[in-house]
């Protein structure tokens, strides 16, 4: 998702992590970059000039220039203006009202507006409750169909009047037979065109006037850029829209419509369509948005689609064992066989902090065998040093890597793949949901970075910090060492 923007940030910010010393010189050239990068995902210009005066009113500061960290910081300046143009706290949820709740979705043909109704009414089903999909398109043909195609495929039912003309009348039948039937959410699938058109317009505005939906939804396709955002504000003035469906983000999707659209129009993202699939719809969170386009990872989406996609009795095992302290080579393998499944270890490596660019480099390759390959290492060790892998020495190194005819580096590499993913799980342990959402909180912080951006091991602490009159000693006495040996 948006490989560009983040490539272009991550640019910017390895630019600025090479100078000796930050100057407001070359922090302006860094921003620059910074700006350029939002300009070439078709962020609108009015938003990126009114971000870059946000960041540099914050940056060009002797708080920042005379800061320890000064790259980090600006790091974190930047993520802080993200989250405020992706929509600073905006809440996600449906607020459904305890007796029915009529949602109207709307949008142009090809958005991908039907299939997001279906993919909220799982949603929906998955919180306890019924919905129901309204066929109200009759415009487009095979557009009832499809929708019951749909419903079937998320076990929703679907209401539809045979050789009906007048979607208004539909839309106040079905929300009738909501009432009468215990149906707690009314989906209006409605009409869409190939442009905003006014015949459209005054269709959407009669059956938002005669069905008082409590909520009114727009569906716009991602990766069609600013012209998402042109039809947001226009369908926003018609009918006062409470949100926006934003689909189709999986694919070449550059990045500038999620981020114009709230500063534009004022409306708020909602959801996101992360797949083709009928799970692909997700809540949208500007912060943990921010902190993937950052190329930090986002802890608490991957923590949720583990919960989602894993054997949770076998999750429950492996969480009781970390919190006694153990984590083995036999519990890394079960981990690595659950994500092993076609598209799901891209994703969750996109979710975690500096995984990104292996993500990328695992697209299109052959999982199961690189799973017959870990787990041949693993078979070819005794039970002690898969239980305990800090027995095994260079010898031993050798006799496994013999035995399952891989290099020794190759099983130097899978003992580092354990190390770090046994970090990362035991530090998540703790506190289930609130372990990772300290996770999280120490990455936006830097304290899990080093220079180079890369996820650094938590160490147990041997010491007091040390403060920047420590640092700065240090500093002085290195250079008085320096001068001796000359």
């Amino acid at each position: 998702m948006f490989d560009s923007l983040q490539d272009g940030l991550r640019s910017a910010f390895k630019t600025l992590r090479g100078q000796g010393r930050l100057t407001e010189a070359n922090m302006r050239e860094g921003l620059k970059m910074v700006e350029n990068a939002l300009l070439e995902a078709d962020v609108s210009y009015t938003v990126v000039k009114d971000f870059m005066k946000d960041v540099s009113d914050k940056a060009i500061g002797q708080d920042v220039l005379k800061s320890l960290k000064p790259e980090q910081q600006l790091v974190g300046i930047v993520q802080e203006s993200l989250v405020d143009i992706l929509g600073g706290d905006s809440d996600p949820s449906l607020h459904l009202k305890p007796d029915v709740t009529v949602l109207m979705m709307c949008g142009l043909q090809g958005a991908g507006k039907t299939t997001t109704c279906g993919k909220l009414a799982r949603l929906i089903g998955q919180e306890g409750k019924k919905a129901l999909l309204v066929a109200a398109d009759l415009q487009r043909p095979a557009a009832v169909h499809q929708l019951h195609v749909v419903g079937e495929s998320v076990d929703t039912l679907v209401y539809s009047e045979e050789g009906a003309s007048d979607p208004i009348a539909v839309c106040q039948n079905a929300v009738k037979h909501a009432r009468d039937n215990g149906i707690d959410v009314v989906i209006l699938d409605t009409a869409g065109r190939l442009a905003i058109d006014e015949e459209l317009m005054n269709q959407l505005k009669t059956i938002d006037l005669k069905v008082q939906p409590d909520q009114v939804y727009l569906v716009v396709d991602g990766m069609t850029g600013q012209d998402a955002v042109n039809s947001a504000k226009a369908f926003n003035d018609a009918l006062e829209l409470d949100g926006v469906m934003m689909t189709k983000l999986d694919g070449d999707a550059r990045g500038g419509a999620l981020l114009s659209v709230k500063h534009v129009t004022g409306v708020p993202i909602k959801f996101i369509g992360v797949s083709e699939h009928m799970d692909g719809l997700e809540p949208f969170h500007p912060d943990r948005m921010a902190s993937r386009i950052l190329g930090m990872g986002d802890i608490l989406s991957m923590f949720e689609l583990a919960q989602r996609e894993f054997d949770q009795e076998q999750v429950q095992k492996t969480q009781e064992r970390l919190q006694k302290g153990q984590f083995t080579l036999d519990d890394f393998r079960k981990q690595l066989n659950q994500i092993a499944r076609p598209g799901l270890m891209q994703k969750m490596l996109g979710l975690m902090p500096g995984m990104g660019e292996l993500g990328k480099l695992l697209q299109g390759g052959d999982h199961e065998k690189e799973m017959r390959r870990l787990g041949g290492m693993i078979d070819s060790m005794t039970p002690d040093e898969r239980s305990n892998p800090k027995l095994i020495d260079n010898s031993r190194r050798q006799r496994i890597a013999k035995g399952s005819g891989v290099s020794p580096q190759e099983v130097n590499e899978l003992l580092k793949q354990f190390d770090s993913m046994a970090t990362m799980m035991k530090g998540m342990a703790g506190g289930g949901m609130g372990g990772a959402m300290d996770m999280m909180r120490k990455l936006r912080s830097g304290e899990l970075m080093d220079p180079t951006g890369r996820v650094k091991k938590q160490k147990q602490s041997t010491g007091k910090r040390m403060t920047s009159k420590d640092i700065q000693n240090h500093k002085k006495l290195k250079k008085k060492l320096k001068k001796r040996r000359r």
